[in-house]
């Protein structure tokens, strides 16, 4: 990794360090470290959302969330042109494309690669936690109006 005006390639190196224990640990709270939340926004075109809380809140408290999240990183979803996939936010590939003097493109490409072999399980992990909140909501729903089902 090199060094950038704004980040050292030891920045780069702890940032790495951080999104891989992330993963690991199944996108926990006290591993999305300032740091990694500095960068994802700063650097992978991630909408800040005012706080670390609140970025948190929005991509990792919902199974739909967290695949959308995942997705930018997801190689399977990459441009055919550059091999990068999207930005969420924005549906570019800059974030992460090797050009234009991208100075972090070292680093997001190196999260890319990091992620891939996370993808799968933590997708899996991501589903069932969304099928359980949205049944369970339906069954609210239900017993709201007085209508109960019959579980099988």
């Amino acid at each position: 990794m090199k060094d950038t005006q704004f980040m050292t390639a030891k920045d780069k190196e702890l940032v790495l360090k951080a999104w891989k224990r992330f993963l690991v640990n199944g996108l926990r709270w006290g591993d999305f470290t300032e740091r990694l939340y500095k960068h994802l926004t700063l650097h992978c075109s991630f909408i800040a959302h005012f706080s670390r809380e609140g970025f948190y809140a929005t991509y990792f408290k919902s199974g739909d969330r967290i695949a959308k999240f995942l997705s930018q990183f997801d190689t399977r979803n990459s441009d055919p042109i550059d091999g990068v996939p999207p930005s969420i936010e924005y549906r570019m590939t800059y974030w992460a494309a090797d050009k234009n003097g991208n100075e972090y493109a070292d680093i997001n490409q190196a999260m890319i690669e990091a992620a891939t072999p996370y993808i799968d399980d933590l997708l899996e992990k991501a589903q069932a936690s969304q099928r359980a909140a949205d049944i369970g909501e339906a069954k609210e729903l239900l017993a709201k109006h007085g209508i109960a089902i019959k579980e099988t």
